[in-house]
């Protein structure tokens, strides 16, 4: 497959009164046609502000793209003016956003904000575009869409009104949709059936997608790859059958062993990270997750990693990648000792798996 999105040393800095925040500082990947991209971090990592730049939707000020190449589709979209970049934001390029009822305007009907940009960017008559709008509604599992097109976001429930964004993102047929968070405030079952929804969308229009979560479960179930971002950078990057099969990285680890696992001793206890993220203002020299690294060596405190191979198709920055499984063994092991009987100790799991991973699954019914 060839690439759809090549995203090349982006930096996006903000200009502050108590100094520069670096919220995205050399970040690169790759996106292949119809796949399906997880972007994972703890809140504030720069998933969200690296998504609004690849959209160009950064405020400025305070924010600044100051470095970087992003190729869409064989051209630099951070280099087009901004008519050009408007036709491509929601034409070919979508986003959902993080919470749909500020994303929804309150005073105009869903019927507008479906129709407008179909007529924009598809030339449709404002006839075509209702009827157009009417079959995504329906697309998208809402009830009676003839009649619910013509109401406001706030007659909506929050699932049905993520359920309207969907539909708006696949409006105008993009190559690509950026979800950020895009279950954020829905209930358990209400998140798997729109991420069930979002991803046989994808597949049966064979749009490329990038999911931005916290959620791990979310990544193991839907995404192809993943990259984990960790104080503006990815600090890993793979198949996500090998990401949580094989981390190599003590973030990634430390994320992954901080989810409630069934496949454990009832003793066991959920292992936190540690610590807090680094100030993007005044990041430590070397490694910035030193701080909160059990497996730290002398020679993070003053050189940066850079991410480097560590397997097929997997990439670390991390000095101690190679042998970061034999360490996991041991803090496992020791845990099954003070924990669990000798038993358990001798027949402790692997600390990751993919299979470990709860992520929920998609169950009848929607929210009112």
């Amino acid at each position: 497959m060839t690439n759809i999105l090549e995203v090349k040393d982006l930096q996006t800095y903000f200009f502050t009164y108590e100094g520069v925040v670096k919220a995205v500082d050399g970040v690169s990947y790759e996106l292949e046609e119809g796949e399906t991209l997880g972007l994972v971090g703890e809140s504030g990592c720069g998933k969200s502000v690296s998504a609004l730049s690849v959209m160009r939707l950064i405020p400025d000020p305070p924010g600044r793209i100051i470095n970087g190449e992003v190729q869409f589709e064989d051209e630099d979209i951070l280099k087009i003016d901004m008519n050009d970049m408007r036709r491509i934001r929601g034409g070919k390029i979508a986003m959902v956003f993080q919470e749909p009822m500020t994303s929804l305007n309150p005073v105009l009907t869903v019927e507008k904000q479906i129709t407008e940009t179909l007529e924009l960017h598809m030339g449709m008559s404002r006839a075509e575009s209702r009827r157009e709008g009417v079959d995504l509604l329906a697309r998208v599992g809402i009830p009676d869409p003839d009649k619910r097109i013509k109401q406001y976001p706030h007659q909506f429930s929050g699932g049905m009104r993520q359920r309207v964004m969907i539909a708006m993102a696949l409006s105008c047929n993009p190559r690509l949709i950026i979800a950020d968070e895009p279950t954020t405030a829905l209930d358990v079952t209400i998140q798997a059936q729109i991420l069930e929804l979002m991803k046989s969308l994808t597949t049966e229009f064979g749009v490329a997608l990038i999911i931005i979560t916290h959620n791990l479960g979310v990544v193991a179930r839907y995404a192809d790859r993943v990259n984990i971002m960790y104080a503006g950078k990815i600090i890993e990057r793979g198949s996500a059958r090998e990401i949580y099969a094989n981390p190599r990285h003590p973030y990634t680890v430390g994320l992954l062993r901080s989810v409630p696992r069934l496949d454990l001793p009832r003793r066991m206890r959920l292992d936190p990270i540690e610590g807090q993220p680094p100030d993007l203002v005044n990041l430590p020299p070397g490694c910035s997750f030193r701080a909160r690294c059990r497996w730290a060596i002398d020679k993070c405190a003053t050189d940066i990693p850079e991410l480097a191979p560590a397997g097929e198709g997997h990439l670390s920055a991390c000095f101690r990648a190679e042998e970061l499984g034999d360490l996991i063994k041991e803090v496992v092991a020791d845990e099954a000792r003070r924990f669990g009987t000798d038993a358990e100790a001798e027949s402790a799991p692997e600390p990751v798996a993919s299979e470990a991973v709860a992520s929920e699954e998609n169950q009848p019914g929607e929210d009112g």
